[in-house]
């Protein structure tokens, strides 16, 4: 087995191949960058960000894999309850959590962005295959579920070209590819507010997908009060429950994405209800307490570690 790095959507990745194969990975990363100019809200360059920068203009016509990603994210946008916003940009732009924001943002400016992440404000023409928002200053955020779309094609590219077996990981966001002769992959699960190294649980998967939505990523400590970048859009703040992260196990890693964040925002009791019903996917939740919390086992197995660390 082969491992390469690169630096790509402002995360390390990593891919795994089943032998040296550098014109393959070259390939690989190339994907990544295509995908990257396609979907990025943070790229002048990117189709999506002419979307954004006509929002209250004119409707912008896009490619086909764009259209439907994006009217994937409206339709889990608009779901009874749901956590995921793909209009929820002025909001993530307005608290910059992981980026220059040490602080909560004033209240009238929080009320203001507020006004612009109606997910029922953007209008799809699948004729024209153009995308319109219909105030000035809206912007689409595909940033929670991009890196599994492109996960996902990256997984689909190395099984056409046969490759036996792989691991991209995608800053975090992991897909495998069948698993290696000695064994499933290994997934660590990193204890919340914790060092990189310092593991919850550990996964053992085999052509899955691992997806983590956590609080602790990405936050800033403000008068002895965390604020993290899972926003609200009911309230404009962060939203905080009973769990510190959702890890999802799918076949798809733009699935993952979606629902780690949708359960995230059910909280512990209303995501094990919920997974009850949706035998195909399946969760480890790691509660305030740090309790680790499997919906089930039937798709992979975990260890854990130490929960009283």
């Amino acid at each position: 087995m082969t491992n390469y790095q690169a630096v790509m959507m402002g995360s390390p990745i990593r891919l795994s191949l089943s032998r040296s194969n550098p014109q393959r990975a070259r390939a690989v990363f190339q994907l990544i960058k295509q995908q990257e100019t396609l979907l990025s809200a943070n790229r002048d360059d990117s189709r999506l960000m002419a979307v954004n920068r006509a929002a209250g203009d004119r409707p912008i016509v896009v490619p086909a894999a764009l259209f439907q990603l994006v009217a994937l994210a409206q339709q889990i946008s608009l779901l009874p309850g749901s956590l995921f916003n793909l209009t929820i940009g002025p909001l993530v732009k307005t608290w910059r959590i992981g980026f220059a924001g040490h602080s909560p943002p004033p209240i009238q400016q929080i009320l203001d962005s507020m006004l612009l992440i109606d997910p029922h404000d953007l209008v799809l023409d699948p004729e024209n295959q153009s995308i319109f928002l219909r105030k000035k200053g809206m912007e689409i955020d595909l940033g929670a579920i991009a890196k599994g779309y492109i996960a996902d094609k990256i997984c689909q590219y190395l099984a056409e070209q046969q490759e036996p077996f792989a691991l991209i990981n995608l800053g975090g966001n992991i897909h495998t590819l069948a698993h290696p002769e000695c064994g499933p992959w290994q997934v660590g699960l990193q204890k919340p507010f914790a060092t990189a190294q310092t593991l919850s649980a550990r996964l053992a998967v085999s052509g899955r997908s691992v997806v983590t939505s956590g609080v602790y990523e990405r936050c800033f400590l403000y008068q002895q009060q965390r604020y993290h970048h899972i926003l609200d859009s009911r309230t404009g703040y962060p939203l905080d429950n009973d769990l510190l992260s959702v890890t999802v196990i799918s076949d798809s890693s733009l699935i993952g994405d979606i629902y780690s964040t949708l359960l995230y925002g059910m909280g512990l009791e209303g995501s094990l209800a919920w997974l009850k019903h949706h035998p195909e996917l399946e969760a480890v939740m790691i509660t305030r307490d740090n309790k680790v919390i499997c919906s089930s086992q039937r798709h992979f197995q975990c260890h854990v570690i130490d929960e009283n660390q």
